[in-house]
């Protein structure tokens, strides 16, 4: 019988410092794995550790920048230095850039073509770059497995936010096609699936869906409105399809995006 929990198992999670990172970093530890807390905020990254330590599990704080090949190595033997191996990746490092966020008053043959490329390089080669560095060791695991982040942004139209749509979509075209390649050369040994959130308020999209005084934005409603459960998602409910695709329990699951959002992309809005 395949087992739901991740002890004996080693994972790194990139953008750990962050809101849904947090979740992420504790959902790991409290199923029995061991966490590697990658980001580049040190200070949240020790504190994060030290608190899963202190309830008994196992973190390490890993700081580098997920754009950046020579830091994430270093990450890499740091972490084989102390557990030997590495089970599971999980990329959460991502985010928008207010630069890339398409106004309705902006010129459509005018966008900050910059912006959208340090949004594709941050979402994109922000998930490339570590399968690239840590896959390597991943790939001699009995059961190893890599979950990427997508987001609704990828299977509907959102306005606003085209830069981090193209790059949330190309990584479900990478999920698809390296799980492919990865079952040709590893057979079942090593899987890449991602996890596609509803609407979450994390530092980025905070400022889209709600007010300084907590009500929500015209966006924030439309999303609710949107929403079949009529609310926005809590970061714990994650947990659950993570901890799935990380562990044996999910061993015959490849190329495959989960949909943790409350029924919005089912909704037709009618």
């Amino acid at each position: 019988m395949h087992s739901f929990n991740l002890k004996g198992k080693t994972i790194i999670v990139t953008g750990g410092t962050g809101v849904l990172g947090e979740v992420f970093v504790q959902s790991i530890a409290s199923a029995g794995g061991t966490v590697g807390i990658l980001g580049r905020n040190e200070n949240v990254a020790n504190e994060r550790a030290k608190k899963i330590v202190a309830n008994g599990g196992t973190a390490i704080p890993l700081i580098a920048d997920v754009t950046d090949e020579k830091q994430l190595t270093e990450a890499c033997t740091k972490i084989l230095s102390v557990t030997g191996k590495i089970d599971g990746l999980v990329n959460a490092a991502g985010g928008n850039l207010p630069e890339a966020v398409v106004q309705p008053s902006a010129d459509l043959f005018n966008l900050n073509i910059d912006a959208f490329k340090k949004v594709v390089d941050l979402n994109l080669f922000g998930t490339l770059l570590p399968t690239q560095v840590f896959g390597k060791e991943i790939s001699k695991s009995d059961n190893g497995s890599i979950v990427n982040i997508s987001s609704m942004a990828s299977q509907r139209a959102l306005t606003k936010v085209l830069g981090y749509s193209l790059a949330k979509s190309a990584i479900d075209a990478y999920t698809r096609w390296f799980a492919v390649e990865l079952a040709n050369r590893y057979s079942d040994k090593i899987r890449m699936n991602a996890i596609a959130p509803g609407f979450f308020l994390t530092e980025q999209n905070k400022s889209l869906l709600s007010n300084t005084d907590g009500s929500f934005t015209e966006r924030g409603n439309a999303v609710i409105q949107q929403t079949p459960f009529k609310r926005f998602g809590n970061p714990a409910e994650l947990a659950g399809a993570l901890v799935w695709l990380l562990s044996d329990a999910s061993s015959f699951v490849n190329g495959t995006i989960i949909n943790v959002d409350g029924g919005f992309s089912a909704f037709s809005g009618v």
